[in-house]
């Protein structure tokens, strides 16, 4: 078991980040991907990215297109990145940095700009306890391409298996949030730690993680604890392995077998995003998504889409211009924010009832995302 130490100070700090991370969603959905557990709850999406991992290298000999270069690239990430992170009680900790949480590029940058000593040290224990990939030996070496290379393998990993996902993902992670959020307004953190039974116990000041495969204590001296929701952790919550790196625990949402083909706010589409994506690819498809699930709530921006994406505002300020110009979406400024809607044309694409004669507002209301 691991008991967490907590102080008054450290229970002041604990904080449950607004959405997952995607390196740590990189690193638990590879895992699921081998993995005989989670058979129904990720079951249709497994299948869905297996099949993209057997993408062949050539075009079909009988005259089927050659698959696009970046789904190429993703298949090939992924057979690099599993033996890097086994399914067992360790993976390397510069895997899943803190800037994950500002999002994929800065995730990766921070991946990328591990010093290689610590680099060595880390593939030096997953080596002695699992065994380490030969190809991996490069990353500790002086030179920073191999690790740049390795950021570029997690990017492509996460466009093929994650970046089509990713709005039904972090949709069901702001739900979660919102649970504990109730919590800790009722009763504090006492009550926010509370609601993480059965996979963690509340016994102030020690919070409790039976089953983890170590048995250690951790003292977080004022530090505080950040808790991060993963749609792809199972089992048992999962801290970063080194004591002295800020404390942080990953924890499982409750599972949801239909989390995949399931009403959303972005219509049925996204019940199956490839079909869309076929018609307006897989990026701008995922925005339009992305936008009709916020738009309720009053419209989407530049930065929170990206943020739902893991990818760059730049890139989103890219497909969105597209979107605009195709009819999909409307735009409108408001102080240092460009808000994103859906035009009765981009909800009916989606599968959604058109909202006959409403207009987005020209002020968006309190519950909008800010960016």
């Amino acid at each position: 078991m691991l008991r967490i130490h907590f102080t008054g100070a450290d229970l002041i700090r604990t904080q449950v980040a607004q959405g997952p991370d995607p390196l740590w969603e990189c690193v638990f959905s590879l895992q699921i991907l081998r993995a005989r557990y989670g058979r129904f709850a990720f079951a249709e999406w497994r299948s869905l990215v297996r099949r993209e991992l057997r993408l062949p290298r050539r075009a079909d000999p009988q005259g089927g297109p050659e698959p696009a270069p970046w789904r190429a690239a993703g298949a090939h990430a992924a057979h690099r990145l599993l033996p890097l992170v086994p399914d067992a009680s360790y993976f390397p900790d510069f895997l899943t940095p803190p800037e994950g949480l500002l999002g994929l590029e800065a995730g990766i940058e921070a991946v990328s700009a591990t010093p290689a000593a610590r680099v060595g040290h880390e593939l030096g224990i997953l080596h002695d306890r699992v065994g380490a990939p030969d190809w991996a030996r490069e990353l500790a070496g002086r030179s920073s391409r191999p690790r740049a290379a390795l950021g570029r393998m997690l990017a492509d990993y996460h466009r093929l298996a994650l970046a089509p996902y990713w709005p039904r993902i972090l949709a069901r992670a702001q739900a979660d949030r919102a649970v504990r959020m109730r919590a800790l307004h009722a009763g504090g953190p006492d009550a926010l730690l509370r609601t993480f039974r059965p996979g963690m116990r509340w016994t102030p000041p020690v919070l409790g993680l039976p089953g983890h495969p170590v048995d250690r204590d951790l003292h977080l001296g004022g530090r505080g604890l950040l808790l991060i929701p993963s749609h792809f952790c199972w089992g048992r919550p999962v801290p970063l392995a080194d004591p002295e790196l800020p404390p942080t625990l990953v924890y499982p949402m409750e599972r949801d077998p239909q989390w995949l083909s399931g009403p959303t706010p972005a219509g049925r589409a996204m019940a199956e995003p490839r079909r869309l994506a076929r018609l307006l690819g897989e990026t701008r498809s995922a925005v339009l998504g992305a936008v009709a699930a916020v738009t309720p709530a009053g419209g989407a921006t530049t930065t929170g889409l990206a943020e739902r994406l893991g990818v760059s505002p730049s890139a989103v300020s890219q497909q969105t211009s597209v979107l605009r110009e195709a009819g999909l979406l409307t735009s409108r400024r408001h102080a240092n924010c460009v808000f994103h809607h859906l035009t009765p044309l981009g909800e009916a694409l989606l599968g959604e009832t058109p909202r006959v004669g409403e207009k987005p507002p020209g002020e968006p209301p309190p519950g909008a995302l800010h960016g």
